[in-house]
């Protein structure tokens, strides 16, 4: 398993050298970016992950949006999920900038970007959550049940209001 310990001093320094472009690829593109700590923050986020299946995709959240399943969804997100708590890729709030966010490319999705986020549907946050994201640092949670994994996504939800 990977871990930040294992990305050396001359990636981290080679990837900082590398945030002017990005800013200016920024620039031109018409992203916008946000400072969050050490982080530029990118809103909407590009992304390249597999759709899930249409009996999926099209999915609507089971769960009503209540503060007991708000509530239940931000504890999992912060603390209890396995294999790890969200909060260590994705930060306590959803900024895409937690701990471990600094060594994946692509970096974490920022859930607090609404352009981003509400343009994807439950069924695809509930798929990519139970089942990763090949090619990024997203693991599987397939040991959560999915009620928990429901939850999450209304969790997930309230971050980009």
């Amino acid at each position: 398993m990977w871990s930040y310990k294992m990305w050396s001093q001359k990636s981290r320094q080679a990837s900082l050298r590398l945030l002017p472009s990005l800013f200016l690829i920024l620039s031109t593109t018409g992203l916008e970016y946000v400072e969050a700590g050490d982080h530029p923050l990118i809103c909407p986020q590009p992304r390249f992950t597999g759709k899930a299946p249409p009996n999926i995709y099209n999915l609507k959240n089971p769960l009503e949006n209540t503060p007991k399943n708000l509530k239940k969804g931000k504890l999992l997100f912060q603390v209890k999920a396995k294999p790890m708590p969200c909060k260590n890729c994705h930060g306590m709030m959803g900024e895409g900038n937690g701990p471990m966010a600094s060594g994946f490319n692509p970096p974490p999705r920022n859930f607090t970007c609404a352009k981003t986020i509400n343009g994807v549907t439950d069924g695809q946050l509930f798929w990519i959550t139970k089942n990763g994201s090949p090619g990024t640092g997203m693991l599987s949670y397939k040991g959560l049940k999915d009620e928990k994994i429901w939850q999450i996504v209304l969790f997930i939800r309230e971050l980009a209001k």
